[in-house]
């Protein structure tokens, strides 16, 4: 049997019978030179971790690689044994921090080529990440009953996949990649949209390797303090949702989540996850709440123009009867309706007022009938943000999107995608998606003579 614990994002504690490995310790907050927080955060009790035969270290980013926690190890041999082995990849920046951290016995890994260690045996895989300069691997995990895979942030191909299969044959259990991350593509002005491409290679291997569990790997932090506007464009999916599409992807394959302080127990029987049964680490406080993906608010966010509270209170009251009533009954007969069942559409209408504050709407067009929800459904594919006074100029007729869709008080986002047994699609992205307000609001001849029939009047006599 094979235990494998979270700790915090991609650290974790893989325990077999006589061998305790750790892998890419990130302990503390601040990290990543101090912009972001474990998340969710994490109560580590550093005194009842079990003493550390190996310690192995995955590549070179600050979040798999913290030179604070390695720091630590090195100073508390009751963690960390004076004889453990430190297994690195070939980086010679890497190295020379270790040395000077007073590392001992640091054995560079090969591709493929296994280390045994006690009754296991660790055997690096190798990655095809081209986006990085330095090297990377993940880490199989055998002792003689089954078999483990930590995929890390590892690219791998069908060859890789296939040699994998030849030396286990179908694995017991795999931490997989999940997120593709948009970070640094706000401050570039890069596009904020879910890389399609990315996220469904992360499926196509999890269907390929068909191990017989999976649960998402790394990914758990996020940007604190005043940087925490970035939550909203660097993340675009969830291991929920991960896990969701896995589930219809690749149906055969069991999954769940896995977070700090949850056992994943793994024997030829089968895996049991033991949840928060950890004896070291637990989670404090999940505040994934914080890392919504919501890439519309590069701005100040939207204000309402209404100035009086009382009006504003009156605003969305209205607002929330058209919303609730006459705008659900034109989208259940408007003629996208089947376009956005077909196409899994979790939909998000959120409104502003004079304060800021909002109150958000949700539609779930996967139902036979759709209904607004106030509850969030966790994941929004597609979002329209749009301030109380602008909204109710719409419901009223009294402008045109000429207005609405440039005042900056009207944002949208979509990620668009479809799953089905093996299957995976997105819309086209050279394509606009068909957004429900431009549909029950549509910008046609009508609005255009209303916009400009009422400058007439406003401008006739006075220009």
């Amino acid at each position: 049997m094979i235990k494998t614990t979270l700790i915090a994002h991609a650290s974790m504690l893989i325990q077999s019978n006589k061998t305790t490995i750790l892998t890419d310790p990130v302990w503390f907050d601040y990290l990543w030179e101090e912009i972001n927080v474990l998340c969710p955060s994490i109560k580590l009790d550093l005194k009842k971790i079990p003493p550390i035969d190996v310690l192995n270290i995955s590549h070179r980013h600050q979040d798999h690689f913290d030179v604070r926690t390695l720091a630590y190890l090195a100073r508390n041999d009751s963690i960390l044994k004076p004889n453990a082995t430190i297994l690195a990849p070939k980086d010679d920046l890497l190295i020379d921090v270790l040395k000077e951290l007073n590392y001992k016995n640091i054995v560079i890994v090969e591709d493929f080529k296994p280390i045994k260690i006690e009754d296991v045996t660790l055997t690096p895989t190798p990655s095809l990440n081209e986006g990085d300069y330095f090297p990377e691997h993940g880490l199989l995990v055998n002792d003689g009953e089954v078999t483990i895979w930590n995929q890390v942030d590892t690219v791998v191909s069908p060859d890789i996949i296939s040699y994998i299969h030849k030396l286990y044959g179908r694995l017991d259990f795999s931490h997989s990649r999940f997120l593709p991350l948009l970070e640094g593509n706000f401050t570039h002005h890069k596009t904020l949209a879910i890389p399609f491409e990315e996220y469904s290679s992360f499926l196509k291997v999890a269907g390929a390797l068909k191990p017989k569990f999976i649960v998402p790997g790394s990914a758990a932090f996020r940007y604190r303090d005043e940087m925490n506007f970035l939550n909203r464009y660097s993340f675009p999916t969830t291991p929920e949702q991960f896990l969701a599409d896995l589930a219809v992807f690749c149906p055969d394959v069991k999954t769940s989540t896995f977070y700090p302080g949850d056992i994943a127990c793994i024997s030829s029987e089968g895996v049991r996850i033991d949840r928060q049964s950890s004896g070291f680490v637990r989670v404090l406080n999940d505040d994934s709440d914080k890392i919504i993906f919501k890439p519309v608010m590069e701005v100040t966010p939207i204000i309402s123009k209404t100035s009086d509270s009382g009006s504003s209170s009156n605003e969305i009251q209205i607002i929330e009867e058209f919303i609730e009533g006459a705008y659900i009954e034109k989208l259940n007969a408007c003629d996208k309706m089947e376009g956005w069942k077909h196409w899994q559409t979790l939909y998000q209408i959120e409104v502003f007022d004079s304060n800021g504050d909002s109150q958000s709407w949700n539609i779930d067009f996967r139902d036979k009938k759709i209904r607004v929800a106030k509850k969030s459904p966790g994941k929004i594919n597609l979002y329209e943000g749009i301030a109380a006074f602008d909204l109710l100029k719409l419901i009223n007729g009294n402008t045109s999107w000429d207005y609405v869709g440039l005042s900056g008080n009207y944002r949208t986002f979509s990620n668009i995608y479809r799953v089905g047994p093996g299957t995976f699609e997105f819309f086209p992205t050279d394509r606009p998606f068909p957004l429900p307000l431009l549909q029950v609001f549509p910008s046609n001849p009508e609005m255009d003579r209303k916009k400009y029939m009422k400058d007439v009047l406003r401008w006739k006599d006075r220009a």
